[in-house]
């Protein structure tokens, strides 16, 4: 028999605090669901593990939970052993813990101990406290990565959380502002975000209120932490000594990277609709509520919503990423090269035209344009003049167009003037390739002239990096070569980065965008592929501006910076696919330096492609990186050579009579 125990909440939910403004969504309608599969087969391989909860019964209160498990092939999978019911919670809803409050989740129990009915069926009696039938229950139940009782068979992380009413059905209400699914927009699926776990659930589940309340510390609560650790406003973490540079660098304070309105996520606009002291004061780091600091002085929410009404909120936190993402929008370029077949030099023409496609003059934009930088080099596969041999000019700089350059019916002319060494007809260096990168002055969401002497680029908010485009040329007039853009899609940079991400911001570079308009390869639905390949105009294999020192090659220094920085967990991340034969136009890549003088590296070592790349993640472990070293040499690779030793055994490594790469599975052999 069913026994309410009500807790401390009970006048304020009786006051009819559940009919707020909270909506009913997902979990089970409390059937028994599937019973499991007595007498059939059962999984003896577990790639995914499916999780649900078919079952909810109470006994005086007490739940007793079924769960139930199958691999990817619908399979009970029987023998279980690291599951758990991580945590029991219930939803206070909003304003009930005080006028203005967000609904706020509250623990009452958890259970490690199970019944295993062997047919897939898993049942948890869990001793509650605080249960109240009134309220919307949170089951969040995790399998750890593990293995079957029987030691052998793995079990991957696995972590769900379903939502139930007081009497086990669906609920009339829950809270889910923020889904997993934005989370692994950078987070690889699966992998554990934080205290080796997966989902933005289990993690609401624990980070609640109630606990920072009782730890007296306001960071704990999830709704704090989340802004906390995207922000670099401030230090956090246990000891307040962990900073959220990257990520803040990434996110850009741009509140839509996170909240995505979604049908399923009833509550997703709940973080401009709930203002809070809490919430806010994770980002807005100077404000102290209760002193009156930086703020009228108020000792609670009861007051927020009346001048942080929902409208007003969004359109503030929204409209400086809506502003940039209007002004990039505005405008895009059309880039053509051409060869002289006399000089061997490139000209260069650069056409902005309007969201329609219509060409604008630029002459009526120049004092708009912050700058234009022209990069052209030679050898998309294996580029051959290097970083400090490439063709570059900032074409236009501050509305001021460079003596180098030129304006002619309305398109930016320029021709090259260092030698760009073409080679023959249909080889790689016979194609020239330039890249096109632009910003525009900018301010509070208009372009504006660029007529502050004292403007150098380093103030970055006083323009905007734009749409870049990338151009292919030959000596003889044939097709150009073109690096493969099958291996990492832009689409997989843009997931995390956002289209408006500004690539190298700051006083050297524009702070380019990658959009649509450098694509120029098809796939075989004839749609557009935007590859990253204009990335190595710069990272060469020679490296960039520190030589070997960065290890800037494309192909090392995407997996350098996104492994130390703790972004990479899964290949799958960034690559749609591995294409191995694109190893077979490559040659050396500069991978060690010496600091001739402060801050000024020469190269003195040059790597085999294959094992210069597999090194830029696997030489990252300094205990096993003597180890990896040894094998690659023993397969023909050279480690920090001389620059013509390498490339003469470019084409000699015998890596792949071995490993056969895949993004599931980067470490697949040939058997």
């Amino acid at each position: 028999m069913m026994n309410v125990q009500n807790n401390k909440f009970k006048l304020l939910l009786a006051a009819g605090a559940v009919s707020m403004a909270l909506t009913g969504c997902g979990g089970s309608d409390g059937s028994d669901g599937n019973p499991g599969n007595p007498g059939g087969p059962a999984a003896d391989a577990i790639e995914v593990l499916h999780l649900d909860v078919t079952k909810v019964e109470y006994d005086n209160g007490t739940p007793t939970i079924t769960v139930f498990a199958t691999n990817e092939e619908d399979l009970p999978v029987i023998g279980l052993k690291d599951i758990e019911v991580k945590k029991v919670v219930q939803l206070l809803p909003q304003g009930a813990t005080g006028a203005g409050n967000a609904a706020e989740w509250q623990y009452i129990g958890s259970q490690k101990t199970f019944t295993d009915h062997k047919d897939g069926n898993y049942s948890f009696t869990i001793e509650v406290e605080g249960y109240n039938p009134e309220l919307t229950q949170r089951y969040n139940i995790v399998a750890k990565a593990s293995t079957l009782l029987d030691g052998v068979t793995l079990v991957p992380q696995t972590e769900i959380a379903e939502d139930f009413s007081g009497e086990g059905y669906e609920p009339l209400y829950t809270k889910n502002v923020v889904s997993t699914a934005s989370c692994n927009s950078c987070h690889a699926e699966g992998q554990k975000i934080y205290h080796g776990y997966t989902s933005v659930e289990t993690c609401v589940s624990c980070h609640t209120q109630e606990l920072a309340d009782d730890k007296g510390k306001t960071q704990v609560a999830f709704n704090h932490l989340i802004h906390n650790v995207h922000n670099d406003a401030k230090m956090y973490g246990r000891n307040m000594d962990k900073s959220a540079e990257t990520a803040h660098h990434i996110v850009q304070d741009n509140c839509q990277t996170c909240h995505v309105q979604s049908d399923e996520l009833t509550e997703w606009g709940n973080w401009s609709r709930v203002p809070t002291m809490e919430t806010c004061t994770s980002c807005h780091v100077n404000i102290d509520f209760e002193a009156g600091k930086g703020h009228s002085q108020q000792n609670d929410n009861s007051n927020c919503v009346a001048c942080h009404n929902a409208t007003w909120t969004a359109e503030l936190h929204s409209q400086a990423s809506n502003d940039k993402k209007a002004l990039i929008d505005q405008y895009g370029l059309n880039v053509e090269s051409t060869i002289d077949a006399d000089t061997q030099a490139a000209t260069i023409s650069v056409q902005v035209v309007d969201a329609s496609g219509a060409a604008v003059d630029i002459a009526g934009l120049l004092p708009m344009i912050q700058r234009i930088e022209i990069v052209t080099n030679v050898g998309p596969n294996n580029v051959t003049l290097g970083y400090g041999g490439k063709d570059s000019i900032n074409a236009i700089k501050n509305g001021v167009l460079d003596a180098a350059a030129k304006i002619e019916e309305g398109k930016l002319v320029y021709t090259t003037s260092k030698d760009l060494q073409l080679g023959d007809e249909g080889a790689d260096n016979e194609t020239a390739f330039t890249f096109v990168g632009w910003a525009m002055c900018s301010d509070k969401g208009e372009f504006v002239n660029c007529d502050d002497p004292a403007f150098d680029g380093k103030d970055t908010d006083q323009y905007t990096g734009m749409k870049a485009d990338l151009a292919f040329a030959t000596l003889s007039g044939e097709a150009p070569s073109m690096r493969h853009v099958d291996s990492v899609n832009f689409t997989a940079c843009a997931s995390c980065h956002t289209t408006e991400f500004e690539v190298h911001k700051g006083s050297h570079h524009a702070g380019f965008v990658l959009s649509e308009q450098l694509s120029h390869t098809k796939d075989a639905n004839d749609l557009p592929i935007i590859g990253i390949d204009a990335c190595v105009a710069c990272h060469t294999p020679d490296g960039t501006y520190a030589k070997g020192f960065n290890k800037g090659a494309l192909e090392m220094k995407l997996h350098l910076v996104h492994g130390e920085q703790g972004i990479i967990k899964d290949c799958a991340q960034c690559h749609n696919d591995f294409n191995l034969d694109a190893f077979k136009a490559k040659g050396a890549f500069a991978t060690s330096a010496v600091e001739v003088a402060p801050h000024v590296y020469e190269t003195d070592g040059y790597s085999t492609p294959i094992a210069a790349t597999c090194l830029s993640c696997h030489a990252a472990d300094e205990e096993n990186s003597d180890s990896v070293k040894a094998h690659v040499e023993s397969q023909g690779a050279i480690i920090n050579g001389a620059k013509d030793v390498a490339n003469d055994a470019a084409q000699l490594e015998t890596c792949f009579y071995c490993h056969a790469p895949v993004i599931e599975d980067h470490t697949a052999v040939k058997m």
